[in-house]
């Protein structure tokens, strides 16, 4: 049986070759998993995705599975619960921008046509951009497209979220394949963004 042939990025890790093969460029578009992956990618600022990765459960168990509606209630206690958690990335700065977040998302998820995926997805015209990138230095770390979304997020009060940290956010939830046109996951992603 052929070895697949994958992105070069997540390396010999095996938490990473699943992240990369399973999740990594799949178009996402439930609102709650798109808060969590935004909340995520904001925690990962400064930090390796690696490192967020192997924390995820704990960010899961500790954050109430990143439902927004009780991150939404959290007050002093809780911060404080997450400072003394280990088992997290232990940024007050990050944590307050989390739970910032969730109220931000309930609000656009009541008062807004489509909610957060609608926010989050107009900036692709609602269907993931299929790049074609043959090496990793062709692949860019920000582009206009999260320059805007990064800015409209900023707008409204989010914050850890450049347009850096947003194409990244964009990678991993399928607005952009980014995969390597030599990674089998390529042209499945593809397939997956026509749906």
């Amino acid at each position: 049986m052929a070895e697949k042939i994958r992105c070069s990025w997540p390396g010999e890790d095996a938490l990473y070759l699943s992240y990369h093969d399973k999740e990594w460029g799949v178009p996402e578009h439930d609102a709650r998993a798109l808060y969590e992956k935004l909340v995520l990618d904001g925690f990962q600022a400064g930090l390796s995705w690696i490192t967020i990765l192997r924390k995820r459960e704990n960010f899961r168990k500790a954050f109430h599975n990143f439902d927004p509606g009780k991150i939404a209630r959290y007050g002093k206690r809780d911060v404080e619960r997450l400072l003394k958690n280990d088992g997290i990335i232990r940024s007050r700065a990050k944590i307050e921008a989390a739970i910032r977040a969730a109220k931000l998302w309930l609000e656009i998820q009541e008062k807004e046509p489509g909610g957060f995926t609608e926010l989050i997805w107009k900036h692709v015209d609602g269907r993931p951009q299929v790049n074609r990138f043959k090496t990793r230095e062709q692949v860019p770390a920000q582009t206009e497209m999260s320059e805007g979304l990064a800015r409209e997020l900023k707008t409204r009060g989010f914050n850890f979220c450049g347009p850096v940290i947003i194409y990244a956010f964009a990678q991993a939830t399928g607005m952009v394949n980014d995969h390597l046109t030599t990674c089998f996951r390529h042209a499945d992603c593809a397939k997956l963004g026509k749906h």
